[in-house]
């Protein structure tokens, strides 16, 4: 009897190898991926297990680096039940595939921030649900022009740079995203002060003009909260926070883009993705009605109708978030910017 190798082997299945899905086999040992070529030349050993995949894809988890809740649950709303609400949606997230994420709340009071944010902990994932990597704080120093489903009574400005941003969340402890709008009054400043703790910076919910995005770039800010909606619109003569896609800017910037079939064109993700690859997030800013029927629900303090799997402030045609999960969103993806080429998918 062959001694056992522990290894198992997925067979007919395509992976990603190098930024590209390969066909290949994937082995694992021990909840660790292994190098094939050392164990057929150095170990030479045989699998205990082959799994045929049927030409499915195995991928790594996915990471949602914004979402406001589902099943029910609101990150900005739910405060006598923020551990329980958090644990629930982590442990759905696994279904999806998404094994981290970043619950996110949207523009809220002081008092809310106080009661929701120190208990929104970072924690490793498993069995139980996906990994906490930290709080996105997607508001409040936003644009009122650029507001979307945002209670704008509670949209203010930086004016005092990471001072102002200190004296509305508290501690940034279990921070590690702030979307803010980079043309407001101490913008500059805040960017500064938050990237110097530690914490990304993301442009959103503004009317900044590219030189205004290329200017926050420059002191920190490295990332775009969910492309082309709540911004300015492309314009030839002035890009805006789109303009940075293609800026010259040394820096790398990423960017969230919700591809849930609503939110974003087919046209404009493939414009996205062709034109800055290397930047690209999906995100599925999913509601609490992500996993539920339509119906009436919140996002923060805001009413939110769901009709025809649409989310809309109630009483208006406002989108405010996906009720798709990232699964659906990848799908999505996929389907508007995928080719063949070589034996490989490219996307």
């Amino acid at each position: 009897m062959k001694p056992k190798s522990g290894l198992t082997r997925f067979h007919n299945c395509y992976i990603l190898r190098d930024s590209k899905i390969m066909k290949e086999d994937l082995w694992i040992r021990d909840g660790k991926i292994e190098n094939p070529e050392f164990i057929f030349y150095v170990e030479q050993l045989e699998a205990d297990v082959t799994v045929n995949c049927d030409d499915l894809v195995i991928a790594p988890g996915f990471i949602d680096i914004q979402i406001n809740g589902g099943l029910g649950i609101d990150f900005s709303y739910n405060h006598e039940n923020v551990e329980q609400g958090i644990e629930k949606v982590a442990k759905e997230l696994l279904k999806h595939g998404v094994t981290a994420f970043c619950p996110t709340m949207v523009t809220s009071d002081k008092e809310t921030y106080r009661q929701i944010l120190p208990r929104i902990k970072k924690r490793q994932g498993g069995e139980h649900g996906a990994t906490v990597l930290g709080v996105h704080l997607e508001g409040p120093f936003i644009s009122l022009a650029k507001k979307g489903a945002h209670s704008d009574e509670f949209i203010k400005s930086p004016e005092r740079g990471l001072d102002s941003i200190l004296e509305t969340y508290g501690s940034l402890n279990n921070a590690v995203i702030v979307t803010l709008a980079p043309e407001l009054p101490g913008a500059t400043e805040a960017i500064k002060g938050l990237t110097s703790q530690g914490i990304r910076v993301a442009l959103g919910h503004s009317s900044a003009s590219q030189s205004q995005g290329e200017e926050a770039v420059r002191s920190g800010a490295n990332l775009i909260t969910h492309l082309f909606n709540a911004m300015l619109p492309f314009h030839h003569r002035d890009p805006g926070l789109v303009g940075l896609l293609a800026s010259t800017t040394d820096k790398q910037v990423f960017y969230g883009i919700i591809s849930d079939g609503i939110h974003t064109h087919p046209s404009a993700l493939r414009i996205a993705c062709r034109t800055n690859p290397d930047g690209l997030i999906l995100v599925s800013d999913a509601i609490e009605a992500q996993g539920l029927a339509d119906g009436n629900y919140n996002i923060g303090t805001k009413s939110v109708t769901v009709e025809g799997g649409r989310a809309y402030v109630t009483g208006t045609k406002t989108l405010c978030g996906s009720t798709a999960a990232l699964d659906e969103c990848v799908t999505i993806f996929k389907e508007a910017t995928a080719y063949r080429t070589g034996g490989a998918i490219s996307v």
